[in-house]
């Protein structure tokens, strides 16, 4: 494991605790990062076969989890088992994407990207990322 990246859901706080608890009791096989995000941090997005601990807000590892798939859409063209499958109780796409606009637009990830004005539009390409816990700490 200590060869193996870190895989952050969220940041530190309420929201990570309940994706790594969504996580470990198998109810969030998937997950939606925006492609900027790789770019910013000048990283590829993941590929299936890719694995990494999972760390909670205190940074300890929980798991360690392994890529499926991964594919790069639109935000507009997110479906809704995919949404479904990210273990947050959304029952829609349009539910899912509120709540994940609440995240992207919120002040944590407009602060890390140093813009206060960062909208997401239909055009925005997220990364969605379907895996597996190949192993629990």
């Amino acid at each position: 494991m200590q060869d193996l990246p870190v895989f952050e859901f969220g940041f530190p706080g309420p929201l990570r605790d309940r994706l790594v608890a969504a996580v470990l009791d198998g109810s969030k096989t998937t997950t939606t990062a925006l492609a900027q995000d790789y770019e910013l941090d000048q990283e590829p997005p993941p590929v299936p076969g890719y694995r990494a601990t999972v760390i909670d807000s205190a940074g300890e590892p929980v798991a360690v989890i392994e890529m499926l798939t991964v594919r790069v859409v639109r935000l507009g063209d997110v479906d809704l088992q995919h949404a479904l499958d990210e273990g947050e109780g959304d029952e829609s796409v349009a539910q899912w994407r509120a709540g994940h606009e609440g995240f992207w637009h919120g002040a944590d990830y407009r602060g890390w990207l140093n813009d206060p004005d960062f909208t997401v539009t239909d055009d925005t390409l997220a990364v969605l990322q379907r895996f597996r816990v190949a192993d629990r700490v």
